[in-house]
């Protein structure tokens, strides 16, 4: 596994009086293999966010063969990037203390994709055969069942090969905002028609920031510089010069490219997947109990969650909502 440390930058990149400081170590475990959109914590060692409060950063990527959350429940990681909150939901159910601590990612950015007038509204994918991965079809999928009127059998299992996809605009196929419609572009030399799930009624907050109970309760001061080295690296990754951050990633997933990292920051700022809705008063990694009580009422109707799960035990909202990092925003 590739890490980046704070020791791994120059002293120019860190404020003085971070350097005069005794840091406390933490690290951060990515769900994935380091890319744009883990770019605010990457901004935060890249400019020494973090170190200006007291921390050193070490974020350990993720991958297809990594499980950064069984670390983190393992005690050998302080801090997690989640999927969405039905992750957050399962601890629960499962007694796990795991707690969101922040949703960097107001809309998750999972998508369905078209050929260009193969479908003109979210609704017309009703028409097509359906590319849908295993825990898709678990997950949003049965919503887009319960909500929409989709059905089972216009599924076909989705085995990350855009090839059947490629070859026929009457198959629609799910992907990730900065991921499949980019690869159709590049390989198919088409712009594909997008619809982000958010965007249809999929109101689950994604790449949570998440961490144990007895971390709260033990280190709340770690949390809140965590938490707060986060919010302020991602208004100036999106934001600001965001160079160094992109050398880090760079160098932490040697498969990226710049044209890649562009194409995802373009997207994420396009379609407000940080910073939309509630983050423009309460500032990025805001959550609120009307959206996450809203999602889970719709898990429980559509039949992914089990009622009776305690959901309000899945968060937090003790280290978000302060407003943190708006003067940040351009105007």
């Amino acid at each position: 596994m590739l890490r980046t440390s704070l020791f791994a930058l120059t002293a120019g990149l860190m404020a003085s009086t971070a350097v005069a400081q005794d840091l406390t170590q933490v690290t951060f475990g990515t769900n994935w293999l380091a890319q744009a959109e883990h770019g605010g914590f990457y901004q935060a060692v890249a400019d020494g966010t973090y170190a200006e409060c007291g921390l050193e950063v070490e974020i350990v990527p993720g991958g297809p063969q990594v499980n950064n959350r069984a670390l983190m429940l393992a005690g050998r990681l302080q801090f997690h990037m989640g999927g969405d909150m039905l992750q957050a939901f399962n601890a629960v159910s499962e007694d796990i203390p795991v707690v969101a601590v922040a949703a960097i990612f107001q809309k998750h950015p999972q998508v369905i994709i078209a050929h260009p007038g193969a479908a003109e509204s979210f609704e017309d994918l009703r028409d097509l055969t359906l590319l849908i991965g295993d825990n898709g079809f678990a997950s949003y999928y049965q919503w887009m069942i319960a909500a929409y009127g989709f059905t089972a059998e216009q599924r076909v299992p989705y085995t990350f090969n855009p090839a059947p996809f490629l070859a026929d605009d009457t198959v629609g196929m799910q992907g990730y905002l900065s991921s499949e419609p980019y690869l159709v572009e590049r390989e198919g030399g088409f712009t594909p028609e997008i619809f982000l799930i958010a965007d249809a009624g999929y109101a689950s907050y994604a790449t949570t920031i998440e961490t144990m109970q007895q971390t709260i309760d033990e280190s709340p001061e770690v949390v809140e510089c965590f938490v707060n080295g986060s919010i302020l690296g991602w208004y100036n990754y999106l934001y600001g010069d965001n160079a160094a951050a992109n050398e880090l990633i760079l160098a932490d997933n040697p498969d990226m490219t710049q044209d890649k990292i562009d194409y995802a920051i373009a997207a994420m700022i396009e379609n407000g997947i940080v910073d939309s809705g509630d983050t423009l008063e309460l500032g990025i990694g805001a959550m609120t109990d009307e959206v996450i009580g809203g999602f889970y009422e719709d898990m429980v109707e559509a039949g992914v969650l089990d009622e009776g799960v305690d959901w309000q035990a899945s968060y937090t909202t003790q280290f978000v909502n302060q407003g943190l990092g708006l003067d940040l925003r351009p105007q």
